[in-house]
């Protein structure tokens, strides 16, 4: 058996589209030593494949960290699954808010250095010592309190689309990038409540451990992440106070949890809050777009990704292969956040040279 995934993405992706397996999505985490995770991730992959698991997961020498399309028919055996792990004994799962059952097409499982990229020394500060963790309830109430500081864990593209209400939104790509910026934005208010949430709580654990480290004396996290809140929330009937979308990592880039829409397209304007990926395999840079602009964009970013997907695949490929990186356009991505709006208006002149255009 092969341990690792040997079809197309084109053909994963239609055989997900036809499939009409019920399944749920679910993700989890936990901060365990796991001495041996090379040998354990050859051991999932075996036996959650066997199971019709698909998914992404994170091992490493800290812990876990997983996002899962789980067949209905197998829910209760993969949790027994887990439950054989002493290290993953009665994991606190998170299950999704819109869920069709299409969010991933694929099974990954990578052993990396950390489950979440923080560019942090563990050994310099105690990363078990966390901030208080919050239901969902608690974490309304205490953002109702005076001198509350209401911190955005998540990146730039996630908190464009939804975040909560008067929250701080640091202007930052990566998870490294804003665990300093964060300290140093908040350094001559160490004695107020903070309170820091994220997508389901991994990144918060980590924070929240570095800004006590830092002096920070009241710090707070929503636990289980805005995926637990917007359970908790319908479930009990409390006030929603995040507005928008909360941005997810798989197929469905999105799920919603506040009624508004509180971002635009990046090329047209309109209000929208739909995330895409340029078509352009040489770019595929994260953007909002509309369906009016999907359609008329050809579900690209700029008119010279356009030209270039209307290009036989052959010439597509030799394009990819023969383009060293810093000159591929994938230099399009989030970091430079370029004016999608603007790159549109001049570059359409670009196009009219370009034949066979739909």
């Amino acid at each position: 058996m092969f341990l690792h995934n040997r079809i197309n993405k084109k053909e994963l992706k239609e055989r997900l589209k036809n499939d009409v397996t019920v399944r749920k999505t679910i993700s989890f985490y936990r901060y365990v030593i796991l001495e041996n995770s090379a040998e354990l991730r050859d051991v999932l992959y075996k036996d959650l494949s066997a199971m019709n698991v698909l998914g992404r997961i994170y091992l490493a020498y800290e812990g876990i960290n997983a996002q899962m399309s789980i067949p209905a028919e197998n829910y209760d055996n993969f949790i027994s699954y887990l439950n054989t792990y002493a290290a993953f004994k009665d994991m606190p799962i998170k299950a999704g808010v819109e869920d069709d059952g299409k969010s991933f097409y694929k099974l990954a499982i990578k052993v990396r250095k950390k489950i979440v990229a923080d560019g942090l020394d563990d050994g310099t500060f105690d990363v078990t010592n966390v901030g208080k963790h919050l239901n969902a309830a608690e974490f309304n109430a205490a953002m109702d309190l005076p001198g509350t500081i209401v911190v955005d864990m998540r990146n730039h593209y996630e908190s464009e689309i939804g975040h909560f209400e008067n929250a701080i939104c640091p202007n930052v790509d990566t998870f490294r990038e804003e665990l300093p910026l964060v300290a140093d934005m908040l350094k001559d208010k160490k004695d107020h409540k903070i309170l820091m949430y994220c997508t389901g709580g991994v990144r918060c654990e980590k924070a929240s451990a570095y800004l006590k480290h830092q002096g920070f004396s009241d710090v707070n996290q929503l636990y289980g992440g805005i995926i637990e809140y917007a359970k908790q929330v319908k479930e009990q009937n409390l006030p929603v106070k995040f507005k928008g979308k909360n941005f997810v990592f798989d197929e469905r880039l999105g799920e919603r949890i506040g009624n508004e829409i509180i971002s635009k397209c990046h090329q047209c304007g309109a209000v929208c809050d739909t995330h895409t990926n340029c078509a352009n395999d040489d770019c595929h840079l994260l953007f909002i777009q509309c369906d009016d602009c999907k359609k008329s964009m050809q579900g690209c970013c700029s008119a010279a990704c356009i030209a270039i997907v209307n290009l036989p695949i052959d010439q597509q490929r030799k394009i990819r292969k023969g383009r060293m990186k810093e000159d591929s356009l994938s230099v399009y991505k989030s970091r430079l956040r370029p004016n999608l709006g603007e790159m549109l208006q001049s570059g359409l002149e670009q196009l009219r040279p370009v034949k066979n255009l739909k």
